[in-house]
């Protein structure tokens, strides 16, 4: 049984990019189809995929591309439709903004799609940047996103079974495609949750990509506003600007290795997650797998994994005084959260992952003669 992997883009490591990290080790043989590879932009993650067998399109070899992939979406079909994947049985995209389950799948072969979000940008969810506050911006995006969401539809019908990574997101496949969707957690990385002994928990903390969705201004303006050591872990395009407001008590580390990443986890006192509009939400999850609560903001993903007055606190709006208010009530509670917040991250593990995605495929791929796909 052939099977073939096929992601956006190896560009930022995040949570989609785990999961595919997850699938491969499941089918370690199988290769990854995408449309382009930015080593240097992957920086120190580089080092996950260096002996992957990673097959690029013609977008690899194409710098202006490359930069301006995100305005250039309309080549997606051009980019999709280069690949050749009719030697394969099984193919299993990992799937955002940049829709690569377009790629061309030949009957009968079977198409799983495991879907991070549906293209943000095509139907009014918030994004990584803010260039729609430009009059022409605005005006382009109109023209290029009307043919895009025809792309996005039709590509969408031609998957066979789809997988959701949260119920939020199985309702938007459910809306904006009229498909179903089963729901499969992501893993959080086992990596990550051996952690020895107690830490002091003296700060508070804040993991993700510097853009404008994450909504990281509230956390350091709330931040100022209380005087609270936070310390800031990721990198991104908004980061001079952060870095302009941010108070004295605020530090940002940048990006960090595992080993580091881990110890930042186990000493704080609790992780503020402010995203708009998320999809999952893999750092609340990583958060409490070393008994840290989280204050989060109450929509999306979120809303899945935090539970509130036993692993978090959550503040109903994106603003500096509705989250000043949740951490004044988190810091008024004499609650011991890390058991609770570690039994609820185990319920996320990526053996669970494992198992859950192989029994999926299994049962809806069926087996070759003599060959089984994967291996518990």
């Amino acid at each position: 049984m052939k099977i073939a992997l096929v992601h956006d883009y190896l560009r930022e490591y995040g949570g989609a990019e785990r999961v595919v990290e997850s699938l491969h080790d499941i089918w370690p043989d199988a290769p990854l189809y995408t449309s382009f590879v930015d080593w240097r932009a992957l920086g120190e993650h580089a080092k996950r995929f260096t002996r992957w067998d990673i097959r690029t399109s013609w977008v690899q070899h194409n710098p202006i591309v490359r930069k301006f992939h995100s305005p250039l979406r309309f080549l997606a079909p051009l980019v999709w439709g280069s690949f050749d994947l009719s030697a394969y049985d099984v193919v299993i995209s990992s799937s955002g903004w940049f829709i690569c389950r377009g790629v061309s799948v030949t009957k009968p072969a079977v198409h799983f799609c495991y879907i991070h979000h549906p293209p943000r940008n095509l139907y009014g969810y918030a994004t990584g940047r803010t260039f729609q506050k430009y009059r022409v911006v605005r005006a382009y995006a109109a023209f290029i996103n009307f043919f895009m969401r025809q792309y996005d539809y039709v590509t969408a019908q031609k998957v066979d079974y789809f997988i959701a990574n949260s119920q939020e997101i199985a309702r938007r496949v459910k809306k904006f495609y009229r498909r179903d969707a089963s729901v499969i957690y992501p893993p959080v990385d086992h990596k990550l949750t051996k952690l020895g002994g107690k830490q002091k928990r003296t700060y508070y903390l804040s993991v993700g990509r510097l853009v404008w969705a994450k909504q990281i201004e509230v956390i350091i303006r709330a931040a100022n506003e209380r005087k609270l050591p936070l310390k800031i872990v990721g990198t991104g395009p908004e980061e001079a600007l952060l870095k302009s407001i941010a108070g004295p008590t605020v530090e940002f580390m940048g990006a960090v290795s595992d080993a580091k990443l881990m110890t930042l986890y186990g000493g704080a006192k609790a992780t503020i997650f402010c995203a708009l509009d998320e999809d999952f939400g893999m750092v609340p999850i990583e958060s409490m797998s070393y008994g840290t609560p989280v204050i989060a903001l109450n929509e999306g993903g979120v809303r899945e994994t935090v539970i509130e007055g036993k692993t978090g606190i959550f503040f109903d709006t994106p603003h500096v005084s509705s989250l000043v208010d949740a951490i004044a009530r988190f810091e008024s509670k004499k609650i011991d959260w890390e058991d609770a917040c570690k039994k609820r991250a185990a319920e996320f593990s990526a053996d669970r992952f494992r198992k859950e995605i192989l029994a999926f495929v299994r049962k809806r791929a069926g087996k070759s003669e003599g060959k089984t796909i994967g291996r518990l």
